[in-house]
């Protein structure tokens, strides 16, 4: 007898859906079939001593288990619990039509316990898609799951109770959906403004990074408070929409990295040690996991100490900043991950520190400042805005306003921008630009000076638009003034 239940595999951040097929025949032995990774191919183990915790009767025939479509390759440990009950059905100890119409995914212990998954959020949405009406899986995944509507989602926490629950489907009630706002209230950031004292024009810089989307580069000596005041960026930052929370709530489930909450509420804050490899920083590896860049995702990715990161892992950066995401391709499998992050960095202006202190001398010879600088190239150079300077700190000013106030600005400017494009300004296309960044004469013609004095490429002329057309917005200007224009060029040249 050949039993079918419906399953999904993970991709990227997608899930695809797949069937798993048993049939019991005379023989002995187990055999899956379908590219199984290592742990789908020990999955009847597990399975065996699972159903056998329960004092029920794994088959001693041989078992032949086809995981369709067979071309795509499955990895984990997910495929347990519909491996185990697609087995109860085809000994008879399952009604078959009892499965119908359900997705089941799930790890299972070897007492039967259902341990938790990694992409729960995109196989609901998966089963949704295909058209089913009923997810199971495990109890820690059914929050996040029930965040797709439309969907009934049955969380358990070991396989006797959903062998019960499809014996009598209706004692069960499916998980309650959660009540999501559009823009969540419940923002709650312990780094704040405040905390800062002075520091009032990289203050100004980070917010319109947070207004526009902006990249930054923070450039100052040690104990300037370069950490501190980038840790306060996503503080600032416009809530996520529906829409942002569910796609970064999909790649930290995928990643792992998600909690039992359910949906993600605040923008991410990304923050890799220099040493971290290329792959921790795109994603990649023999299953194909996030990096650094999609784990940053509606957030920050902050790069402290920039020169001291590899060149290597600073140049893979490049494209994901120019199309906002990355594309992994190996032998055996390609995946595209989102990575719409805002890129701040902080380097020391020398390997001292001290290049240019008011106070402290610097000890670094010519030589070694530029073998410092060099460490990074012009083309990521190019990519960032807003490039600030950041003086030694000055204990003696007050306090400034709080990050809410900082943030009710951003919003303002961000829902201009919104209304105006569709998108921040700092993802607007050449069209865009030359649609809604027109400037006058006068204005064109001190741009136009500055390219050729400073000798700036095509890619900043674009960008320093991208920043004039941010300081208007924030400025409740319609139209980039001279005004809106000088400040820009200051964040391109020093």
């Amino acid at each position: 007898m050949t039993v079918s239940v419906a399953s999904a595999a993970l991709a990227g951040i997608d899930a695809a859906l797949i069937t798993v097929e048993t049939r019991v025949c005379p023989g002995m032995g187990y055999l899956i079939v379908g590219l199984p990774g290592d742990a789908v191919k020990e999955s009847l183990f597990r399975v065996e001593s699972a159903i056998s915790s329960l004092e029920l009767t794994m088959p001693r025939q041989k078992i032949l288990v086809c995981l369709a479509p067979a071309g795509v390759r499955k990895e984990g440990a997910v495929f347990d619990l519909p491996i185990a009950l697609s087995i109860l059905a085809a000994s008879d100890q399952l009604a078959p039509e009892q499965l119908e119409g359900f997705l089941f995914t799930g790890e299972l212990s070897l007492t039967g316990k259902l341990r938790p998954v990694k992409g729960a959020l995109s196989v609901a949405m998966e089963a949704h898609k295909n058209g089913f009406q009923r997810l199971v899986l495990p109890k820690e995944n059914a929050a996040e799951a029930a965040m797709v509507s439309d969907l009934a989602v049955f969380g358990f926490e070991r396989l006797e109770q959903v062998i019960g629950f499809l014996t009598d489907p209706e004692r069960v009630k499916p998980e309650p959906v959660p009540d999501v706002k559009e823009r969540p209230d419940n923002l709650l950031f312990v780094a704040d403004f405040a905390d800062v004292q002075g520091q009032a024009e990289v203050k100004r810089a980070l917010e319109i990074m947070a207004a526009g989307g902006h990249n930054g580069l923070l450039t100052g000596p040690p104990g300037s408070g370069k950490t501190m005041l980038a840790a306060r960026l996503p503080g600032i930052m416009p809530p996520l929409t529906l829409d942002e929370a569910l796609e970064t709530t999909r790649v930290y489930s995928v990643a792992g990295a998600l909690d039992s909450s359910g949906l993600m509420t605040q923008r991410p804050f990304r923050a890799p040690h220099h040493t971290a490899s290329d792959i921790a920083m795109v994603g990649g590896g023999p299953v194909a996991m996030p990096g650094e860049i999609s784990l940053a995702h509606q957030g920050v990715l902050f790069l402290d100490e920039l020169p001291e990161f590899h060149r290597q892992v600073l140049e893979v950066l490049r494209q994901p900043l120019e199309d906002r995401q990355i594309v992994i391709s190996r032998a055996s499998y390609t995946v595209t991950f989102p990575a719409n992050f805002v890129l701040l960095a902080a380097m020391n202006p020398c390997p001292c520190g001290f290049y240019r202190h008011t106070t402290r001398k610097c000890v670094c010879t010519p030589h070694a400042i530029r073998k410092y600088l060099a460490k990074i190239s012009g083309p990521l150079l190019d990519r960032i805005d807003l490039h600030v300077g950041v003086g030694p700190a000055d204990m003696t000013k007050a306090q400034t306003e709080s990050s809410a106030a900082v943030r009710a600005r951003v919003i303002a400017a961000r829902d201009v921008q919104m209304e105006r494009a569709g998108r921040c300004n700092g993802l607007m296309n050449p069209a865009m630009v030359k649609s809604f960044c027109a400037l006058g004469k006068t204005e064109t013609a001190v741009l136009q000076q500055a390219m050729v004095q400073h000798k700036l490429s095509a890619r900043s002329y674009e960008r320093i638009l991208k920043v004039a057309r941010t300081v208007a917005d924030l400025a409740g200007e319609a139209h980039i003034s001279l005004a809106h224009l000088a400040e820009a060029i200051s964040y391109r040249v020093k």
